[in-house]
């Protein structure tokens, strides 16, 4: 069964894989701003990715350990709110809580809204099953 489910999410990632490394290579500038602040656990020690890949969309910029999704969203946003609320409801229903900016907002106001990432970070739950750290694997209790 899992071997499966390997092999289905494989062609799930070939199918968006070239369009998310269009997006990182095409980013706003706004999204460069606060991706400069997100890797290499710069803010708050959090792991995130950005452009990620799901079966109906590709999210921002996501930490897994925490589930949460930024999303940076420019004018043409404006006339896709409806999209926009299923996309992120869909999001919701994968586990995941969603928070949006708009790029004025971090562009203009990048320190708040940094705050608000990583207020948002402290008050998430953790994934439920997370991986094991290096002292943990192999060890039976």
């Amino acid at each position: 069964m899992r071997g499966k489910y390997i092999q289905s999410m494989r062609k799930h990632r070939n199918k968006y894989t070239g369009k998310a490394r269009e997006l990182r290579t095409q980013a706003t500038e706004a999204e460069r701003k606060i991706w400069r602040h997100l890797r290499n656990r710069t803010l708050g020690g959090h792991k995130f990715r950005r452009q990620v890949p799901f079966d109906f969309a590709i999210a921002d910029f996501v930490c897994e350990e925490r589930n949460l999704i930024i999303e940076i969203d420019g004018g043409q946003h404006n006339e896709r709110k409806l999209e926009d609320e299923q996309r992120t409801k869909l999001l919701e229903n994968e586990g995941y809580r969603v928070i949006r900016f708009w790029n004025n907002q971090v562009l203009g106001e990048t320190e708040a809204v940094l705050a608000e990432i990583l207020r948002q970070l402290q008050s998430v739950t953790p994934h439920p099953s997370p991986l094991p750290t290096s002292g943990e694997r192999g060890q039976k209790q």
